[in-house]
């Protein structure tokens, strides 16, 4: 080896794997604390001269927080009306609807048909226009515009032609814009068969013995998640507040992560909504790209991004830190809830970044407990957009 490259590639070999532990050895003397691996570069390496190495880091970024103590949101809860149960009520007795076979009426919108078609474009029938014994449930908007409404009045027996026009957005461009006729036959109309509204549906349908009961505990339930609503939107109205009062320079490498992590997270709910529907798949049947995807991410990242450098600073700037038995006692019960050993736990969570998001969990509470409740402000926002409207109508025609 020597003899084919020289003596230097040792050297280079001997280089190349003190690097890391001596640049971490400098970035914990100096404090610097990187958020992306350091690129490195090696100058020169010789026996006479040493080794000269060239880092290029990516460093964590200033970052100045304007306020984060008293911060003023409103907090409207909404009220929950006699309405709202009707309509949970009404969803609970749509869930235990029946369909009845239909013989003596025509269809009508609301009812499930099952028909034949078969498609045809200047005459001539086209891929993916059949269909034999399909059920379509009539003013669903499944088929094309136009489709279902031409089902409407036929009887069971029925053979007749739909005449429908492609919308022009339409998924496969061969077909886009496009008139066709459908040759369809009526095979069959189920309809919707609704429980009456009363004690025994209230059985059916909860652990409770009356409808009294039922609309008492829905209602408990919205006023719930109506308070729990109000409260969030009143915690990410104090956050918006200091994400806008946060000055940074923001590596773009931090969001990219950020929209990577989002994006990860997306294509596990596609497989656990849609079993082995992959992203690509996903990508495809919406005719969107990756790269559009990413944009749609990016300004949710980029607040994510910038609020979670901000509770980091403010939690230096409070010095608030987590002991030893704090972070003991929140893995032991994280390994609980994910029903594995403490020390395996230990031995997949990096300690230091688990620790910060410990830090972070106490600066969020330390935030929300200083925020101040101000109806006023949603009072004082009504009464300015009006005058901002008018100033933009003033603008244009001005102009």
């Amino acid at each position: 080896v020597e003899k084919l490259y020289g003596e230097e590639v040792f050297y280079e070999d001997a280089v190349n794997s003190i690097i890391p532990g001596e640049l971490d050895a400098i970035l914990r003397e100096k404090e610097i604390t990187i958020i992306d691996r350091p690129s490195v570069e090696l100058v020169t390496c010789s026996k006479e001269e040493g080794a000269v190495c060239k880092a290029t880091l990516i460093t964590k970024p200033e970052v100045t927080v304007a306020e984060y103590k008293g911060i003023h949101a409103p907090m409207k809860v909404r009220e929950i009306t006699d309405e709202d149960v009707d309509q949970q009520i009404e969803m609970l007795r749509q869930r235990q609807a029946r369909m009845i076979d239909v013989e003596d009426r025509a269809a009508e919108n609301g009812d499930e048909v099952k028909i034949n078609f078969e498609g045809f474009i200047d005459d001539e029938a086209f891929e993916g226009g059949k269909g034999e014994g399909y059920p379509l449930r009539l003013g669903s908007g499944q088929f094309i515009p136009g489709f279902e409404d031409q089902i409407v009045g036929k009887n069971i027996g029925d053979k007749f032609d739909v005449n429908v026009t492609f919308p022009e957005e339409y998924g496969d461009e061969r077909y886009a814009g496009k008139a066709a006729v459908f040759k369809t036959e009526l095979l069959a109309i189920s309809a919707q068969e609704l429980p009456e509204i009363d004690d025994e549906l209230a059985k059916d349908v909860s652990e409770f013995d009356t409808i009294a009961e039922l609309r008492a505990d829905i209602e408990k339930k919205l006023k719930e998640s109506a308070e729990q609503s109000a409260q969030t939107q009143f915690e990410n109205a104090v956050f918006d507040t200091i994400v806008a009062g946060t000055d940074a320079v923001i590596p773009q490498v931090l969001y990219d992560r950020r929209i990577d992590q989002r994006i990860r997270e997306f294509e596990s709910q596609l497989q656990q909504q849609y079993g082995e529907l992959k992203l690509e798949e996903y990508l495809q049947l919406t005719g969107m790209t990756m790269e559009q995807l990413r944009d749609e991410y990016e300004p949710q990242a980029k607040k994510e991004v910038t609020l979670r450098l901000a509770l980091e600073k403010i939690a230096d700037t409070e010095d608030i830190q987590v002991s030893d038995e704090e972070l003991d006692e929140a893995l032991t019960q994280f390994a609980a809830e994910l029903k594995a050993p403490v020390e395996f736990v230990k031995s997949r969570i990096p300690m230091d970044d688990y620790r910060t998001d410990l830090r972070v969990q106490k600066v969020v509470e330390l935030i929300k407990n200083n925020a101040v409740v101000d109806n006023d402000m949603a009072e004082e926002a009504k009464e300015e957009a009006p005058a901002e409207e008018a100033k933009a109508d003033e603008a244009k025609d001005a102009e």
